[in-house]
């Protein structure tokens, strides 16, 4: 594990904090790639953490999302101590059991979710297991039947 202190800022609406080329060059051996989102693990101030670490603009990025800032008490303008290593853990999200009841019966769908990107069917499928109502997901799931079938919206 590499730790490091670093300031947060603001890149767009996003927190985030640069990684040191010397920690970066430590997750890039161990991951076996430069490319692409990195998995990691660690601590910030002492809270734990799983996330990715991702190139953007040119520079390599520990984006800290609202879970992460709140467990550690930190925020933009704050120096944040991480500690970090590559995670090679697979980052599997669950096929939700109402989506995919809702493919199986729907060719269709389940075909054009497949043709998805792999990011965009986890975000779904995050978004899906989110959800606090079963209301919520049987609404939402309507909705992204709708929207793999190519219709703007949902008739109510």
């Amino acid at each position: 594990m590499k730790s490091f202190s670093q300031r947060i800022f603001k890149l767009g609406i996003n927190p985030c904090v640069n990684v040191p080329q010397g920690v970066l060059e430590d997750l890039i051996k161990k991951a076996g790639a430069n490319s692409g989102p990195i998995p990691v693990r660690g601590k910030l101030n002492g809270k734990r953490f799983t996330q990715t670490v991702v190139k953007y603009q040119g520079a390599w990025r520990l984006y800290l999302n609202t879970k992460m800032r709140v467990a550690a008490d930190v925020d933009e303008g704050d120096k944040a101590k991480v500690e970090i290593a590559f995670d090679p853990t697979p980052r599997v999200v669950p096929m939700h059991p109402l989506l995919r009841r809702t493919l199986s019966k729907n060719k269709n769908a389940r075909n054009a979710f497949e043709k998805l990107s792999p990011s965009r069917q986890k975000e779904i499928l995050r978004y899906l297991h989110s959800l606090k109502t079963h209301e919520s997901v049987i609404r939402n799931v309507q909705n992204i039947i709708v929207l793999l079938m190519g219709r703007e919206s949902r008739k109510d």
